[in-house]
């Protein structure tokens, strides 16, 4: 869904738009070398396990936002499971570029406003030095992406590649990326600046795989004048899965409103993604293992207790709150687009925060007749508690292994310049994506827009006040894009009045069969 957003919104001026879903198959085990990574001492390299108080063993580093990466040695010869990972030395750019730049090839998803200020990012990085020369490639969605990286061997692959966060796994198991950690610490780099919880998400087994670059979390989305008209105060959105069910009864009631909330079961965002985000907001893991970081995950945990109030909590919103059901948001915005219905629209919804950037662009050029940008007001997720908490999505940068080490040193000095404060600043502004560094917000222009308009910062604020607890890191599950649409499908039937409990047990018995099937291919 959230690379859609843009491209939808822009054929939507009738409230008709047409279908801009991600084409491409799901290929769960194509592309990946199942060699296992062993260590130094030839044994296999197993997960970092640590109980409650336990401290890492020996030699095994874990990356942590409050401090830079260790660059020590270790303190005695036991291997980490990063010894046994591809290296990088990013020195190599220094004399690879002496008699040019070092040409890198960069595949990502990101395509229209979105896409148009990554290009922008990139021409600035190449008009700036002389080292290194990106080319830049669009691959027509974050799916076309994934199959197309999936299906090509290490020749056909590019340097350095966009893959959305629940690709971490599979991205492991290709055996085919450079650790971001190791060229972190081969060029002392200092990760204190990033979010916590923005660094975290890519990082398990005690290697920091990737970096995050454009992260997201779901917002919600409501119309002020229809918040007046019904009695509520748009300054205090409702913060709570309570709050939300009591806003939405005197949002019908009051008939400000024929619907309070717009529902989706999209994969990538109420039917999968958003699910994820609850279950973290309720402390609850949403896979065994730590949700998959601990060791490898066997099984989905969604079908217990907390997923089943959670089930009938959001068919509850349908029968007694005055919720509608859009589908499966085949084109990204059909929720959005229902708070614009011209005769029978929704209240709220619920969105991912990169659509921000889109939304009101499209509403500042007068796309929807009657609703302006400044009618849209913009808060935290509600939770179970409150609307605090999220789980990290959108996109993180690999290095891909087997191009050369100059290759790998030219990409990880383009990736600190799209991690660079400035940068983020700059990004996050123009699209409404979250900052991963803290101090991007002492920088301009994300400084003012921050300061001017207080919807772009709903999303950072919600991030940062993300417990400190596991559960507030997402599940790593090798085929999670797939367990996302099975748990799709029962939120589907939900909230067409099919019974919580047997969607649940279904989709679970589902998902932990394709868990199984990839642990077996894969070693897990």
């Amino acid at each position: 869904m959230r690379p859609r957003i843009a491209l939808c919104l822009a054929v939507a001026g009738s409230l008709a738009a047409a279908s801009c879903s991600s084409g491409g198959k799901n290929l769960g085990n194509a592309g990946i070398d199942n060699t296992t990574a062993t260590t130094a001492a030839g044994s296999t390299s197993a997960p970092v396990t640590l109980a409650p108080g336990e401290t890492l063993p020996p030699g095994e580093t874990l990356p942590t936002a409050d401090t830079p990466l260790d660059t020590a040695a270790p303190a005695t010869t036991q291997p980490a499971l990063l010894d046994s990972l591809p290296k990088c030395d990013v020195g190599l750019l220094d004399s690879a570029s002496s008699s040019g730049p070092v040409e890198i090839t960069f595949w990502h998803g990101l395509s229209d406003a979105n896409g148009e200020e990554l290009t922008k990012v990139t021409d600035a990085y190449n008009a700036s030095q002389s080292k290194v020369k990106v080319n830049l490639q669009f691959q027509g969605g974050y799916n076309e992406t994934i199959d197309k990286y999936l299906q090509s061997d290490t020749a056909n692959r590019p340097d350095l590649v966009q893959m959305p966060e629940y690709m971490l796994q599979q991205m492991v198991d290709t055996k085919s990326i450079v650790p971001a950690q190791a060229c972190a610490e081969s060029a002392g780099y200092d990760t204190s600046p990033f979010l916590p919880g923005a660094l975290q998400a890519y990082a398990t087994q005690g290697v920091q795989w990737s970096l995050p670059f454009n992260i997201s979390l779901p917002v919600l989305f409501f119309l002020k004048p229809t918040f007046v008209k019904a009695g509520l105060d748009p300054a205090n959105p409702p913060q709570t899965l309570d709050d939300l069910l009591a806003a939405g009864k005197q949002i019908v009631s009051s008939g400000a409103a024929p619907y309070s909330i717009a529902l989706d079961s999209d994969f990538d965002g109420g039917g999968g993604w958003y699910v994820e985000q609850l279950l973290a907001k309720s402390g609850e893991f949403y896979a065994d293992n730590e949700n998959g970081r601990a060791a490898p995950a066997t099984k989905v945990l969604y079908d217990g207790p907390a997923g089943l109030k959670l089930f009938t909590y959001l068919q509850t919103l349908i029968t007694e709150g005055g919720a509608v059901y859009v589908g499966d948001n085949a084109s990204g915005t059909d929720a959005l687009l229902k708070l614009a219905d011209a005769t029978a629209p929704a209240a709220m919804t619920l969105s991912t925060s990169a659509s921000l950037g889109p939304v009101f662009a499209a509403l500042g050029s007068g796309l929807i007749p009657g609703i302006t940008a400044a009618d849209v007001g913009v808060g935290l997720m509600p939770g179970p508690v409150n609307g605090l908490g999220g789980l990290v999505g959108g996109n993180s940068l690999y290095i891909v292994d087997g191009k050369g080490g100059d290759k790998a040193a030219a990409a990880w000095d383009f990736m600190t310049y799209l991690d660079s404060a400035q940068v983020q600043s700059s990004f996050a502004a123009a699209t409404g994506y979250i900052p991963v560094r803290q101090d991007s917000l002492d920088l301009d222009p994300i400084k003012s827009t921050y300061a001017d308009d207080s919807r772009y910062k709903v999303a950072y604020d919600q991030l940062a006040g993300s417990a400190d607890s596991p559960t507030s890191l997402g599940p790593v599950i090798g085929p999670l894009q797939q367990v996302r649409k099975v748990t799709a499908e029962a939120v589907a039937s939900v909230l067409t009045g099919g019974d919580p409990q047997t969607a649940l047990t279904s989709a679970a018995q589902q998902a932990n069969d394709l868990i199984s099937n990839y642990n077996l291919t894969n070693g897990g």
